[in-house]
């Protein structure tokens, strides 16, 4: 062997040694002036305390848990692929402080996936944006078997902003420590209002897609597809706004709930969980303002899981307004509502269900029982139907073909826009509450998307 190939088998082990370590003591890896070869996989581990940039000529494996933190942004090129194999279920956690700048493009998108060959869900575990923003204690600390030095969250700085994602992919995530004890495909805990979050697809995930404990943080451009548990979970009184997103469900994939009695929804919603201790009404409460979603359940397909609930499960004590939407195909029922105070604030108008198309395949509205309200006032379904139907605007489709959407029910490649004659293709009403905040565009349609743009092309994955 000569000179240069020990030179260059040095090098390599130099870098391998440097990348796979156990410290805080991460380096800038695929920098500097002796770089890896172009196309290596980098093993990264551990504490991140300084800035680092994470190119598009490296695979960036995650062995466990990494947390950035001290200050430090992570900035992630276009095209860079972060991976993990199921050995260690690789999570990365952007910890208070810390800032993460993943800035990628519809052409060239950031994409953290499985290191497998047969990929599954649970390969890779998730990422995981912990901020400063306000919270109402209902989580003491984060989920998913973190480290104890990184596992508080949230402040009093609503503004704060933990980075960027935009033209991201999240697959084959999922990390279940203890039932009911999970990472996400993306968990955002007390995440601030500064932050952006535009066009992010979670797709495969062995738990929920999108999960909000907390925090103000906006959003536009989900996509939740084909996830096990709930797409889009909120509590612990998250308050941002959302517009444009989509959620499809894998008629045969849901979590495996045991004999909790858990059900998989499009979206399940609380403020905080009572058996924690917490009354419903615990400030601040749980409300977001969303405008512009698609929603579609497993509409009893054959071969449906039993595990399937609703599109909309709203319960203990969460206020919410959800507005020119389409929720096509839930499973158990379209809307539930549960619990008096949510029922209270459904009918005295703090939330709305307002300017939607439904259809479900039973029970387009689910009350959990008749209520009697303070001030003797009953409301049974029929009132809340007509409540829904009437004040709120919203129609409920004799069929889930009435929505005139091109192909929502083709799983392997769904096409989710209106074709001609659809009544989502006009309609769209931004004149309910904070709908006429300047965040929400004051587009003319329903659902996600319109008959000509299609904002999912180029960087969203289908057949998976």
């Amino acid at each position: 062997m000569n000179k240069r190939s020990l030179l260059i088998l040095s090098l390599v082990g130099l870098i391998a040694f440097s990348s796979c370590k156990k410290s805080d003591d991460n380096t800038d890896i695929g920098t500097g002036n002796n770089p890896p070869p172009v196309g290596s996989t980098i093993d990264v581990r551990g504490v991140i305390k300084t800035n680092q940039t994470w190119k598009k000529d490296y695979k960036y494996r995650l062995r466990g848990y990494v947390y950035v933190t001290d200050g430090a942004i992570l900035t992630i090129e276009p095209g860079t692929q972060i991976v993990s194999n199921k050995d260690s279920a690789g999570v990365l956690v952007i910890y208070r402080d810390a800032q993460i700048n993943a800035i990628a493009t519809a052409t060239d998108p950031i994409v953290f996936t499985s290191n497998e060959t047969n990929k599954a869900p649970g390969d890779f575990g998730g990422l995981v944006l912990a901020g400063q923003a306000t919270g109402n204690g209902n989580h003491a600390v984060m989920e998913g078997g973190l480290d104890p030095a990184y596992s508080a969250f949230g402040g009093s700085n609503d503004a704060h902003s933990s980075g960027t994602l935009k033209y991201v992919r999240i697959e084959y995530a999922g990390k279940a420590v203890n039932p009911g004890d999970e990472v996400n495909g993306l968990s955002l805990y007390a995440v601030g209002s500064g932050t952006t979050i535009d066009y992010v697809q979670i797709l495969r995930g062995l738990d929920d897609a999108f999960e909000f404990f907390g925090g103000t943080v906006n959003m536009k451009h989900l996509i939740a597809y084909n996830n096990a548990d709930d797409d889009f979970d909120m509590d612990d009184g998250y308050r941002g706004k959302i517009q444009y997103a989509i959620s499809i469900k894998d008629k045969g994939f849901t979590d495996n709930k045991g004999t909790s009695g858990d059900v998989s929804n499009n979206f399940e919603a609380d403020n905080v969980n009572p058996a924690n201790g917490f009354l419903l009404t615990r400030a601040p409460i749980t409300f977001p303002v969303m405008s512009n979603f698609t929603l579609i359940g497993p509409n009893n397909a054959s071969g449906t899981s039993t595990d399937y609930g609703w599109s909309m499960r709203w319960r203990r004590g969460i206020k919410f307004i959800l507005a020119n939407s389409i929720s096509l195909g839930g499973q158990r029922g379209g809307m539930r509502l549960q619990e008096d105070s949510t029922i209270a604030y459904y009918v005295r108008g703090a939330s709305a269900f307002y300017n939607n198309l439904l259809n479900a395949v039973s029970n387009n509205i689910d009350l959990e029982a008749a209520k009697a309200l303070s001030g003797g006032t009953t409301y049974d379904l029929n009132s809340v139907t007509t409540l829904t139907t009437g004040t709120y605007k919203s129609t409920f489709l004799a069929t889930v073909a009435d929505a005139k959407l091109t192909d929502p029910f083709n799983n392997t490649a769904p096409n989710l826009k209106p074709a001609t004659g659809s009544p989502a293709l006009t309609g769209a009403l931004f004149d309910y509450s904070t709908l006429s905040d300047a965040f929400f565009d004051k587009v003319s349609f329903r659902g996600a998307l319109d008959a000509t743009n299609d904002w999912t092309a180029g960087w969203a994955a289908w057949n998976r």
